[in-house]
Parts: C-alpha cells; structure tokens; sequence
C-alpha cells in the first residue's frame, strides 16, 4: 500500500545528507517553497564554510532526484493562512507544511521539534528515521 509523506526542508536536508533510499511503497509531496529552501539553504551552508560547495551541489542534485509532487495552488494558501492564523506565527512557511499534509498526504515527515510539537494539533507526524524504517 502506498502511502503519502509531506516532507519539511529539514527532512528534505537530512535525507540528501545520507543519500537515503526511500522505500519506493512511499510517495512524497511538499509545498513548492521547499525548492526554494533547499536551494537557499544549502548555498548558505557553501557560502559560510559548513559545505564544500561540491557536497551542496550533490546534496542539491539529490533532492532534485527525489520524486517529490510539489503543491502551491490556492486551496493550499488559504490551509496555510489559517493555521498560521490558528497557531498565531509570523509568517506561513511552516504552515505550509501543515496544510500540504492536511490536503495530500497521510503524515508530515520532520525532525523540527517545534514544527512537530505544532503540527501534532492538525496532521499525524513522524521522524526521518521512522519514514526509512518503514514504522510510519
């Protein structure tokens, strides 16, 4: 049985950092802005020391590779304005997440604390290691 995994920035950064193989039973979806996130983050990693700039390209190149079906239509927007609304944050990104799962998936994928412990209120989620492991 398939199942759907809306996967954060975090997640995303932690599977290309192991080159993970995500079970092909899994199906992945995420906002849009996480093509943005990757990208941003990994060129900051290069460009302050923590990356040679190589290992940010693959690391890129990686999660370029995954198939990950990318959602940003207006039925997301409007989820994510409210439960940012709700949850009374500063901006949408991370409800973005939220929503996403809401809407397409059956768990958000995420090793944020803070994210998880918020997000617990509207969508089930689990760890990077559980979705590998086959426990979620």
């Amino acid at each position: 049985m398939t199942r759907r995994f809306a996967i954060t920035v975090d997640a995303a950064l932690l599977l290309a950092e192991s080159q993970a193989k995500v079970p092909d039973q899994h199906a992945l979806v995420a906002p849009a802005l996480l093509r943005s996130q990757v990208l941003s983050q990994l060129y900051a990693a290069a460009r302050h020391g923590d990356l040679k700039q190589r290992e940010a390209e693959l690391r890129l190149d990686y999660i370029r590779a995954l198939r990950i079906r990318l959602l940003g239509d207006r039925v997301l927007q409007r989820h994510a304005w409210a439960i940012a609304s709700k949850l009374d944050w500063a901006d949408t990104y991370a409800a973005e997440y939220i929503a996403v799962t809401q809407l397409q998936a059956d768990m958000l994928v995420t090793d944020d604390a803070q994210l998880a412990k918020a997000a617990r209120a509207f969508v089930e989620v689990c760890s990077v290691k559980a979705l590998l492991s086959g426990d979620a």
